[in-house]
């Protein structure tokens, strides 16, 4: 069975990890299903490009499949090609009156699916990022569905991996954003929570990471493994090392 990991951050933006999961699957030769609601495809592109990876020739031949968030919307609501062409867009739902998430979820099980010549080594989906749905008006339980549906079908049934990027902000009043969050926390196999500094802005430490890896999903009565490590980011690679350990201060 395949894993789920979840990305959050607090006070800073954990887009990093993403562009590190998304490398790193790529080079693995895993097939990934890519469904990014935040950016461009250029701007991940530019991104992978420093990481060593050709975003575009993975789309050319059939590594990647890219849901490009803000073109769809652009398109389903001024668009004429998918009216013409009678096919329905992933988020579909921003056109009706409910917040159904099957036609994402139909859009991630046809992009993940092998067929018979793929030699691909596993199926991968990425989601960055998930609180923009909550934006676009879908409602928390129709986003906890498409996720669950996701993990049953990618994680149980294809022996995939999902990692999901959550945003949240420490006093934040958006009660949905952190009800979803918090919720994906206690299915998660491993949880990646990004944090900026509490003492605010530093050149060499740029904030700390705590790795939670969920031992009490699978063994009862065990208490989850927690790890915090600082890091700084750079051009083309993260550094990480241990609180107080930074080259600065070494």
């Amino acid at each position: 069975q395949g894993k789920f990991t979840l990305l959050r951050d607090t006070r800073t933006d954990g887009s990093f990890l993403v562009h590190h999961f998304l490398s790193f699957y790529l080079r693995a030769g895993c097939k990934v299903c890519f469904v990014a609601l935040l950016q461009s495809f250029s701007h991940y592109s530019i991104v992978a490009q420093k990481l060593g990876v050709n975003l575009t020739a993975a789309k050319e031949r059939g590594q990647l499949v890219f849901l490009e968030g803000l073109k769809s919307c652009l398109d389903l609501w001024f668009g004429e090609e998918e009216k013409q062409s009678g096919e329905l867009s992933p988020l579909q739902f921003l056109s009706e009156s409910t917040s159904d998430l099957k036609a994402l979820f139909n859009f991630v099980r046809t992009s993940l699916t092998p067929a018979d010549s793929d030699t691909w080594q596993g199926p991968v989906l990425l989601v960055d990022d998930l609180s923009v749905l909550l934006s676009l008006g879908a409602t928390p339980v129709a986003v906890l569905d498409f996720i669950h549906y996701c993990r049953v079908t990618v994680c149980s049934q294809l022996k995939g991996n999902i990692v999901v990027l959550v945003h949240s902000e420490q006093d934040s009043k958006d009660e949905e954003n952190e009800l979803v969050g918090n919720s994906l926390s206690h299915h998660s196999d491993l949880i990646l929570w990004v944090e900026g500094l509490a003492t605010g802005f530093c050149k060499d430490v740029h904030g700390q990471i705590k790795i939670i890896k969920r031992v009490s999903l699978e063994l009862r009565g065990e208490q989850d493994r927690v790890q915090v490590y600082q890091y700084k980011i750079q051009d083309k690679n993260i550094t990480f090392f241990a609180p107080g350990l930074s080259a600065a201060v070494l």
